[in-house]
């Protein structure tokens, strides 16, 4: 089986980062298209020998784009497209459809209640979103809680099949080594109690708090954010006027696979944390917190189907936490007078390994490829 993946940008995010890992353990010959921002993990795919192509989308209105996409599939010959994030589904769809293409398969990983990759959920995206969503032969939500968002949207619930975001055990095994190879690089004292984010700087993050949480601590307490994005001038305006500057370490973007890059990759800042703390209240997974439980870490969090989508006690060390600084502050103050516990991964980390889920999607895979008819391109007259 041939399968093209087309997704909106190959920056350093979760969804990107997930197809890369995704791609390490599909047993399927795969290329990849990115509409726009060949980014980091862009030239991690190049590294692992996947042709990846860059369409050079302008914008979401590069209505020129669709028939360079079309002319690219049909090029390419393949059995199946599988699109990720909400230009890339529209557009991925409808010109998978056009060229003809049996099985076309969409991950949806950024649905919340309100928004989805940031966006509102206005009448105009969801319509067509859902439009073109009747134009592929199955929507792939990544946890149950995503399921149902789809189906109240309208998308008919045999089309849905629930595969969850995966994780490398192996990388996010604790490793003490790596701990204090992190915190040398990002200036963290050696015996500091360390509180993590991990995620995209944006508002919907809600990563002051934890800022402000910081303010509410003693002293030898940090907070060690990784990862970028629109929020880092007014967070560390934040930081500053809080009193707690010079506690608050900001890595940038990270890659969970060092490769050439210069410091520590995600894992081995995961290991320096001695709790991750998730204060956003509108999740579709929360594979930050899936990682923080494969290296061991208790995690603080206000919205994860991941965890509360399995039962306890396979998410024991996990504790769910509503409210603003104060809340937050607290937990975290009660989890460091409890004391560190042994660094091993928790049965829901276990639950989420990405050789299940690669061999889950697999048998998407076959089905969409096997139940889908022959198609002709839209616009082709039948005989």
């Amino acid at each position: 089986m041939r399968a093209l993946h087309i997704i909106t940008g190959l920056g350093v995010g979760g969804a990107e980062q997930q197809l890369r890992l995704l791609l390490r353990h599909l047993p399927v010959d795969c290329d990849v298209v990115t509409l726009t921002n060949p980014g980091a993990v862009a030239e991690g795919l190049a590294a692992d020998g996947v042709r990846v192509t860059h369409l050079g989308m302008g914008g979401n209105r590069d209505l020129a784009a669709l028939p360079r996409l079309v002319r690219l599939i049909r090029t390419g010959g393949y059995d199946l497209v599988h699109t990720h994030l909400y230009r890339a589904c529209v557009y991925g769809r409808f010109a998978a459809r056009v060229a003809g293409v049996r099985a076309v398969v969409a991950t949806e990983h950024s649905l919340g209640d309100s928004q989805m990759e940031g966006r509102s959920l206005t009448p105009g995206v969801r319509g067509l979103y859902l439009a073109s969503e009747r134009l592929g032969s199955a929507t792939v939500a990544v946890s149950p809680t995503v399921a149902e968002r789809l189906k109240r949207w309208g998308v008919p619930a045999p089309r849905i099949e629930v595969v969850p975001n995966g994780i490398d055990l192996d990388r996010f095994r604790f490793d003490p080594e790596r701990r204090a190879y992190a915190r040398r690089h990002v200036g963290l004292p050696e015996d500091a109690w360390v509180v993590g984010g991990v995620g995209r700087l944006t508002a919907g993050k809600r990563f002051d708090v934890l800022v402000r949480a910081l303010a509410l601590l003693p002293a030898e307490c940090r907070l060690l954010l990784v990862g970028g994005g629109p929020e880092e001038p007014a967070l560390r305006r934040t930081a500053h006027e809080a009193g707690v500057a010079e506690r608050v370490v900001f890595t940038g973007e990270r890659p969970y696979v060092r490769d050439d890059s210069p410091g520590p990759d995600l894992p081995s800042l995961v290991s320096a944390m001695d709790l991750l703390a998730s204060p956003s209240t509108e999740e579709a997974f929360g594979l930050a917190a899936v990682e923080a439980l494969a290296s061991g870490l208790p995690v603080l969090y206000a919205s994860c189907p991941a965890i509360e989508d399995v039962r306890p006690p396979a998410a024991a060390g996990a504790r769910c936490v509503r409210g603003g600084p104060e809340a937050y502050a607290r937990a975290m103050a009660e989890v460091r007078a409890a004391g560190a516990r042994p660094r091993k991964a928790s049965e829901v980390a276990h639950h989420y390994s990405i050789t299940h889920c690669a061999a889950r999607l697999t048998d998407v895979y076959a089905t969409a490829v096997s139940s889908s008819p022959s198609l002709s391109p839209l616009g082709a007259t039948s005989s």
